[in-house]
């Protein structure tokens, strides 16, 4: 999906917000052929090494150096709200809508500010744009870590929900007026409303689902830089409504300037979480059971943080109440089992659903599928089918192979000779 980023980087360098076409951005996101699969990306080599800007530097430019600490600027300038607020809604939509799978380009996770430039003759073979600063995004003082922050829940989001495989997709709303786009994939429904200066309350938006939707995600979380304005839709599902925008069903919203929303049906989230322990985990950690473990789990209670105890019962269940957690696994002795994808060890759910400990230590979705995809199954050897070298009819045109070196005469053989094997 090679148009994306070249799509974004031309809106920003040609166009002021509110001249942003809801319907040109969409098309160029599902422009591809029916049932191909590609990869999206909204940030490439053309915008990050040395000619042109990053993503986040076309929306911040030179705030990027100045207004991004929370020490010194506690609220953040126009530029840099606006910056933050598009990154993560750009991000988003490419996530969502673009394709099969999604690219990231190093450093554009958390909008990395510079360029990339390799030693060569006409820097004087300088290294010192030939580096990310990851350091960016692990300063609690700066607001580079709430464009990670996003990213992290982003890719969470897709990982529980798993939109990318679904072949159900629906552009439900492209209303240039409202800069709003909304639509379906998977089970999910993202609501974006790309205006600058304008919020809907009570924006009625076509459906196909005829039961209530909750909020699972939204840019304008307070851990992502947000300002807190749709706590609401997390805590209280909307309920359907009759239909509208030609959807036999719809909904809704509130919809602030700059935001984007991702609903999911009720009846997948769920309710808790449910943590397994895969036979794989238990091996590498030479563990017999599960009842030798134990969860170690972070709650807050009157401000304090404090570690409740959960074990696991006779199925190998470890059962927590709440939309997400923070836990660490235990031995009996007290000897704590790291998350190796975390830098702290601890594990991370981020939305209600069924995990697993897998492999040397990571959490995966589901039970008892985390590796069907990689388990090789017994294959059996089966001689090479032998193949015409001669054009079949029919054959697409242009791709009848070429011409075929002669074949060795092949001597004739009696139907009673011991080679015909009758004998």
């Amino acid at each position: 999906a090679m148009a994306i980023p070249d799509m974004f980087i031309k809106l920003l360098k040609e166009c002021s917000d509110d001249a942003w076409d809801m319907g040109h951005i969409t098309h160029t996101l599902t422009n591809r052929r029916w049932k191909e699969k590609v990869v999206a990306y909204c940030e490439s080599h053309d915008q990050a090494i040395v000619g042109d800007k990053t993503l986040a530097f076309w929306l911040m430019d030179a705030e990027m150096y100045t207004g991004m600490s929370i020490f010194q600027n506690p609220e953040p300038s126009m530029t840099v709200d606006r910056g933050l607020s598009l990154h993560k809604m750009i991000r988003m939509l490419v996530l969502g809508l673009g394709g099969e799978g999604y690219l990231n380009f190093m450093g554009n996770e958390f909008g990395h500010p510079e360029w990339i430039d390799f030693p060569r003759p006409e820097n004087g073979w300088s290294h010192h744009h030939c580096r990310r600063r990851w350091d960016l995004a692990e300063d609690e003082l700066l607001r580079y870590k709430f464009f990670m922050a996003f990213d992290e829940l982003m890719q969470a989001c897709e990982s529980r929900f798993k939109w990318l495989c679904s072949e159900h997709q629906y552009v439900t709303v492209k209303n240039n007026m409202d800069k709003v786009i909304a639509f379906e994939r998977g089970d999910v429904f993202f609501v974006f409303n790309f205006h600058p200066c304008n919020s809907y309350t009570d924006y009625q938006i076509g459906l196909s689902w005829d039961e209530p939707m909750r909020t699972v995600l939204d840019s304008d979380e307070a851990r992502f830089g947000g300002h807190c304005r749709l706590e609401h839709g997390h805590a209280n599902p909307f309920p359907p409504l009759h239909g509208v925008d030609g959807r036999p069903h719809s909904l809704k919203m509130y919809l602030p300037s700059r935001t984007v929303q991702v609903l999911v049906k009720e009846s997948v989230i769920g309710k808790g979480l449910k943590l397994y322990v895969s036979d794989e985990f238990l091996k590498e950690k030479n563990i017999k059971s599960t009842e030798s473990l134990t969860v170690e789990r972070e709650i807050w209670v009157d401000g304090k943080k404090e570690t409740k105890t959960i074990k696991f019962d006779k199925d190998g269940c470890a059962s927590m109440d709440g939309a997400d957690a923070t836990f660490a696994i235990h031995t009996s002795d007290g000897h704590a089992l790291p998350c190796v994808s975390s830098k702290d060890g601890l594990f991370r759910a981020y939305f209600p659903g069924v995990y697993t400990v897998s492999g040397i230590g990571y959490l995966g979705n589901g039970h008892g599928e985390v590796h069907a995809a990689f388990v090789e199954s017994p294959v059996t050897a089966t001689p090479p089918e032998k193949k015409d070298p001669s054009p079949a009819l029919g054959s697409p045109k242009g791709y009848s192979p070429g011409p075929q070196p002669p074949t060795a005469p092949q001597p004739d053989v009696a139907k009673d000779s011991p080679t015909s094997g009758s004998g």
